[in-house]
């Protein structure tokens, strides 16, 4: 492992259920649920009406209005989580922005644009009358650029793209950015925001959402015997990484210590996961190894989790896999029970969740539990409809994206 230590020490969060650090940290503790009837469009003729949105949210109560318009909503999420951890972290004109970075990510990006777009000419006269900002806004290589640009930072400057794995993919660059000394702060996390008529009619056509139209808030029910699908979710999650010694010299607080990360490919179908999970398998024992941990070295998994027939149990499979018998001392809990599934941006909203359970020292519960499932081994602690009070040193968030995309990341207390 290099000795270049890299720290956590801004958080931000634009959630379904919070649209601040503090209001999201309240649901996840909580146990609130974000799925609610769909507002974005008439979901009258689609087999889902209902979703995980970010409510009371007006772009220009952040962004000048001229700029707001020239965002995509996935880069507006992007623009106010990062916002709020840059001010969270106390970054300030006085870091060399040369060495300040970013490194976002989306598995989908500026959706609503092309859909907008598109829709506007095929109703028209078949000339083409697109908006000259509608490739600009589209492309999910703007959401870094912008935050670059409000900011001055002139470092590393990229997405990462790897479906529901893209913001841990984002996080895991980071770390590795610092820890090879490219970069000495790196502004990472992700955003997404499909909540529309193509997201909403693709998923259905693969019967992977939920189709609980009579109970939208109970919906997102992972492990439990009744699941039928995941809720899309929106919004975004954004955090500070730091070199340990930089962080220290300018007296920022410090949240947690990023240990170690793995990425790994089932190599299997392009939707489906592994049967087996080995690659669930696989990028836990990666982020394990890189971290320089035991299995016993880990509190808590905050799992990808989707309330699918198929994920669940090969995640869980996974885990009695990696963690053997330890595997009944963890604290395991699928928050994406209450925000929904933000796909490319549901990683950065889940390691946040780990490192303020870590700082917090409490779980976030998985809710709508009520009926148990045989397939899964009723001495694993899932932190059913309920948080828990625990104290936590580290922690291991995992997500897995179409395709076969695995990334994990372990966070841990930070000790001098």
């Amino acid at each position: 492992m290099l000795s270049r230590r890299v720290v956590v020490t801004g958080l931000g969060a634009l959630t379904p259920i919070g649209n601040t650090l503090q209001a999201y940290w309240d649901g996840l503790s909580n146990g609130v649920s974000g799925s609610a009837l769909t507002t974005q469009f008439d979901t009258s003729k689609f087999k889902t009406q209902f979703s995980c949105e970010v409510k009371n949210f007006d772009p220009t109560d952040f962004i000048d209005r001229k700029e707001a318009r020239r965002m995509d909503r996935f880069t507006q999420f992007a623009i106010v989580s990062t916002d709020e951890a840059v001010k969270d972290a106390g970054l300030n004109d006085s870091v060399n922005k040369d060495r300040v970075g970013v490194i976002w990510g989306t598995g989908i990006g500026g959706l609503h644009t092309f859909l907008n777009e598109v829709t506007a000419f095929v109703k028209g006269d078949g000339t083409p009358r697109f908006s000259p900002f509608f490739i600009p806004m589209m492309i999910g290589d703007i959401s870094a650029g912008l935050i670059s640009i409000r900011h001055g930072y002139r470092g590393p400057n990229f997405i990462t793209m790897a479906a529901c794995a893209s913001s841990t993919n984002a996080i895991a660059d980071a770390f590795n950015y610092i820890r090879l000394n490219k970069a000495d702060v790196i502004v990472t996390g992700g955003s997404e925001a499909c909540v529309n008529e193509a997201a909403i009619g693709g998923f259905n056509s693969m019967k992977a959402l939920s189709e609980r139209n009579d109970s939208p808030e109970t919906a997102s029910r992972p492990f439990d015997l009744d699941r039928d699908g995941f809720v899309l979710g929106e919004g975004s999650g954004a955090l500070i990484l730091e070199e340990l010694e930089h962080a220290k010299a300018r007296g920022a607080k410090i949240y947690a210590e990023v240990m170690g990360c793995g990425l790994s490919a089932d190599a299997y179908h392009m939707t489906a996961p592994h049967p087996d999970g080995l690659g669930a398998i696989n990028v836990m024992k990666y982020a394990l190894e890189d971290a320089g941990m035991k299995p016993e070295d880990i509190d808590y998994i905050n799992v990808h989790g989707t309330s699918t027939p198929l994920g669940d149990p090969q995640e869980i499979k996974a885990i009695l896999n990696v963690f053997g018998e330890h595997a009944f001392k963890l604290n395991i809990s699928s928050t994406k029970s209450m925000t929904g599934h933000l796909l490319g941006g549901a990683g950065a909203i889940e390691t946040i969740a780990c490192i303020l359970a870590i700082h917090k020292g409490i779980i976030p519960p998985t809710i709508n539990h009520f009926t148990d499932d045989p397939a899964f081994d009723p001495r694993l602690n899932l932190t059913f409809n309920k948080a828990q009070h625990r104290e936590v040193n580290a922690a291991l968030s995992n997500t897995f994206g179409f395709g076969g995309h695995n990334a994990s990341v372990i966070l841990k207390k930070f000790v001098e």
